[in-house]
């Protein structure tokens, strides 16, 4: 068993030197989730294993605060001489597309799959998924989308809302809707997406931006093994604003044509005040009440429009900047041969 402490720059992609004989490395990006690494971990080794499909299981720890990572130091432990585990643990939390963004570098497999440690994705469809991109060569992403969702009413619109807004607003690609992270897909699409350096990572818009022929899979979540999602209204909220950011000029835009049409009303207020009340009636023009309403209206307006470019400006301002996506704190790295195959 190895274990490294080490900086990890981001942005550097490279491929194995060669074909690997790790078939399907499974990344799982893991966020306090002490109580699911364990069960996920044997019940997809006896899922690949009855299969006779050589797999790796790439553990991203994204600066959980239970003992998920002294569980990982357990799996690892356990998978010696067994299956190849990769244990990468960050300094901090840096969200889950940095966790997807670091699995996907560190893989070594011919084919990648992303799913959830939890087990509402099992194990046994993400080999379907595989068996699916192995007898259909045209194919390069197999996808999962939700067809049931078991959540709240409200939560659902929201999600549904946004699919259809996105998809709206945005240039060139389209997500179908409840479409998730869950996926298996080819060595050639994860290399598409690790040239891509921006530090706002959307992954369902990268990899429709990207492009490569998806075929869906429609499936029903399962109750989580164990714990609580840390999936909130306002993280969703927030993850939402920033794919939105990410892929589509829509509220520069907006906030264009919101300038438009009030310069417009205020101009033609302007006419009407002197030319009808003014001129035609002999009402005498409106006094201080007139014009505190327009001050705080234009006021209210131009703070909306610096307050859309800001984000935009503030946004390049961090890209510019090429901060990693994420620092490891330490990689552990079973002793099963296979896993010594490693990306530099």
């Amino acid at each position: 068993m190895q274990s490294s402490l080490e900086g990890e720059q981001s942005y550097a992609t490279s491929a194995p030197a060669g074909p690997s004989s790790i078939e399907l490395s499974l990344i799982v990006p893991c966020f306090n989730e002490e109580g699911n690494v364990e069960a996920f971990y044997q019940e997809a080794v006896q899922t690949f294993e009855a299969a006779g499909v050589p797999i790796e299981i790439v553990f991203v720890d994204d600066g959980s605060h239970d003992a998920t990572l002294a569980r990982l130091r357990g799996v690892v432990a356990d998978a010696d001489g067994r299956v190849a585990v990769q244990v990468i643990s960050f300094s901090r939390n840096f969200g889950k597309e940095s966790a997807i963004y670091a699995g996907m570098k560190q893989a070594v497999g011919n084919n990648l799959c992303i799913i959830d440690a939890d087990l509402q994705q099992p194990p046994a469809l993400a080999l379907s998924m595989f068996d699916y991109l192995r007898s259909h060569p045209d194919t390069d992403v197999v996808a999962a989308y939700q067809d049931v969702r078991n959540e709240g009413k409200f939560v659902a619109w929201l999600k549904r809302s946004f699919y259809k807004w996105f998809n709206r607003v945005t240039d060139h690609i389209e997500i179908p809707e409840n479409m998730s992270d869950f996926r298996v897909f080819r060595r050639s699409v994860a290399n598409a997406l690790l040239s891509l350096p921006e530090y706002y990572r959307f992954s369902k818009g990268l990899f429709a931006w990207v492009g490569f022929h998806t075929h869906a899979v429609p499936y029903t979540p399962r109750e989580r093994n164990s714990g609580q999602s840390t999936w909130t209204v306002r993280s969703l909220f927030k993850y939402a604003f920033s794919g939105m950011m990410a892929f589509s000029t829509w509220p520069l835009k907006v906030a264009k044509w919101i300038g438009a049409v009030v310069s417009l009303a205020s101009f033609a207020y302007l006419l009407y005040v002197v030319i009808v009340d003014y001129l035609i009636i002999g009402t005498g023009v409106p006094g201080y009440a007139t014009l505190v309403s327009l001050t705080l209206l234009f006021g209210g307006i131009e703070m909306i429009v610096l307050g859309v470019m800001g984000d935009y400006m503030a946004r390049g301002y961090i890209e510019e900047k090429r901060r990693p996506l994420y620092i490891v704190r330490e990689r552990i790295v079973s002793d099963a041969p296979a896993a010594h195959d490693e990306r530099q």
